[in-house]
């Protein structure tokens, strides 16, 4: 019998703020690559207190845009 590993953090379905460190996982790229997008105001952000997150499906809504935007031309 096979042991799955089990979930990390940055792949559970219930969170729905992710870090910027767990958003840039899931789009595979760099802390800093992540920051810029969030500045450009690229990828959806919001700041509760002190803390920046991103709503979890903000990678997916990003990558749809430069997905319809590089068929577009």
């Amino acid at each position: 019998m096979q042991n799955s590993p089990a979930p990390t953090k940055a792949d559970d379905p219930t969170l729905i703020l992710l870090t910027v460190e767990e958003a840039a996982r899931r789009l595979s790229v760099g802390r800093t690559t992540c920051f810029a997008l969030i500045r450009s105001g690229a990828l959806e952000s919001l700041t509760i207190g002190s803390l920046r997150r991103v709503p979890a499906d903000a990678p997916a809504a990003y990558l749809a845009r430069r997905r319809a935007e590089k068929q577009a031309a």
